[in-house]
């Protein structure tokens, strides 16, 4: 299939307004729900308007994305990414690529989300502790329930190491957004000085991650893409049903 530039350009362009107004629309018809049926929640869903377009600016562009990877529409431009990712990274940076994947393993999640859970308990901090552990747990359980619906086959173009499960989405990145955008989260609650601070870390880990899975050649780009939207959208949408729940 031949792609030309322009029509590839346009095809995203006209996406995005799809989207944008997805999430519009979304949003008017969560507000005027709230207003008729729980007016008491109007006050907390206006001071989280931010938060909640996030959310279903993530959601919506997940479910997009999955129904393109789904649909085989995608095929082409992720391949033609993968290759061009491959021709660009040299041999040298595959140990540091390697390492940020091992970032986001399980064992090295698994031990980072038992230590921080316990320290924010031992520190009487029980919200951000249940946020932590609970977008973690969450993460992981959807996570293993769509590569087992979705089984995609994973990238085969060139020599790579085996990966257990389907290619959809990244596990590693679906799981490292969820304990990152988490602990952003957190730090921003604890010190809301060291928000900038908190986001960048958290942004640059995802990306990093999301960049090695496809540099080693086990995710495509959209595997990735829709990880890193599910796994951010899940402690903001746990965030806003806990403060829901401590508000009342």
């Amino acid at each position: 299939m031949n792609l030309h530039l322009p029509w590839v350009l346009l095809k995203t362009a006209w996406e995005i307004v799809e989207l944008a107004l997805i999430v519009a629309g979304l949003y008017l018809a969560t507000r005027l729900y709230v207003r008729h049926r729980q007016p008491t929640w109007t006050e907390p869903l206006d001071r989280r308007r931010v938060a909640v377009l996030w959310l279903f600016a993530l959601g919506a562009t997940a479910t997009k994305i999955t129904e393109d990877a789904l649909a085989g529409e995608s095929g082409p431009i992720d391949e033609g990414i993968m290759f061009f990712l491959h021709s660009q990274v040299s041999l040298g940076l595959m140990d540091f690529f390697e390492a940020v994947s091992f970032s986001a393993s399980a064992p090295a999640l698994i031990s980072l989300t038992i230590a921080g859970t316990i320290a924010l308990v031992i520190a009487k901090r029980r919200f951000e502790a249940t946020l932590l552990a609970g977008s973690v747990i969450l993460s992981s359980l959807v996570l293993y329930a769509v590569k087992v619906i979705v089984g995609r086959e994973r990238p085969a173009l060139w020599e790579t190491q085996w990966y257990w499960g389907s290619s959809f989405p990244s596990g590693h990145t679906l799981v490292v957004a969820a304990f990152a955008a988490a602990s952003a989260l957190i730090v921003i609650r604890l010190w809301p000085v060291a928000r900038k601070f908190a986001l960048v870390v958290a942004l640059l880990w995802i990306v990093l991650v999301a960049f090695s899975r496809m540099i080693l050649g086990v995710h495509w780009p959209t595997d990735v893409l829709a990880a890193a939207c599910v796994g951010t959208a899940i402690p903001l949408g746990l965030r806003f049903v806990l403060e829901m729940r401590w508000e009342a």
